[in-house]
């Protein structure tokens, strides 16, 4: 009778191990964003409108943040796809306005499932945020940020933009 009971015992703390472990990894997937799976068009055209770098000069610290607005134009015959936009440290944010609705902001960490639709003939704009007053009073001098936005072009599958400038007091 022990040596059933024992067994029993075994089987039920494997079922509860197996079972729990099955709840765990269904829960974590299922509030884990994941970037999109946008499949790649060969009619959609992402045209930048201007240089896709841009030097601020100098960035007086006590001044507002710093702004670039960048374009791209669909010159293609489908609708091109954002998305995945990134920028290269926390102290710079983007975001994307496209026929007046603008996107939430974006960072240099995490995962967003947003994909922003630029119709056949429009623009979406790239507004990018630099804050030079993030890295506090030390953070003066020379500075090179990034913004990334992923298309659907499968010419132009990223765009990066580039962002210089000096931080001065």
């Amino acid at each position: 009778m022990g040596e059933k009971k024992f067994f029993v015992i075994i089987a039920v703390v494997t079922l509860v191990i197996f079972l729990g472990g099955i709840v765990l990894v269904s829960s974590s997937s299922s509030t884990t964003l994941t970037t999109p799976q946008v499949a790649p068009s060969q009619n959609a055209k992402a045209e930048t409108q201007d240089s896709t770098s841009f030097d601020f000069g100098n960035i007086i610290y006590s001044d507002p943040k710093a702004t670039k607005v960048f374009a791209i134009k669909n010159t293609g015959t489908e609708t091109l796809k954002l998305f995945n936009v990134k920028t290269s440290c926390h102290c710079t944010k983007a975001n994307v306005t496209i026929e007046g609705s603008v996107s939430p902001d974006f960072g240099m960490s995490g995962l967003s499932d947003w994909v922003g639709d630029v119709p056949a003939g429009k623009e979406a704009k790239v507004t990018a945020i630099f804050d030079q007053t993030y890295h506090g009073p030390q953070g003066v001098g020379p500075v090179t940020r990034f913004v990334s936005v992923e298309t659907n072009d499968k010419g132009t599958p990223k765009i990066t933009f580039t962002l210089t400038g000096v931080v001065a007091k």
